[in-house]
């Protein structure tokens, strides 16, 4: 039976946790939260120099 690549991912992250689902989601949901402040960062320079170029995103 062929599992899913992410399969590997996923026990090694409850691994991480020491089998601590819940402790696996929240750190996960963390990363993301993380992430995501890192996007709106870059949305943020990315339209800042666009302005200043006098080019505009829509």
């Amino acid at each position: 039976m062929i599992s899913d690549p992410s399969d590997a991912d996923i026990d090694q992250i409850v691994a991480s946790c020491n089998g601590d689902l819940r402790g696996a989601l929240k750190a996960l949901l963390l990363v993301n939260e993380h992430l995501e402040a890192e996007l709106q960062q870059f949305y943020a320079a990315v339209a800042e120099d666009c302005a200043s170029r006098g080019k505009f995103l829509h």
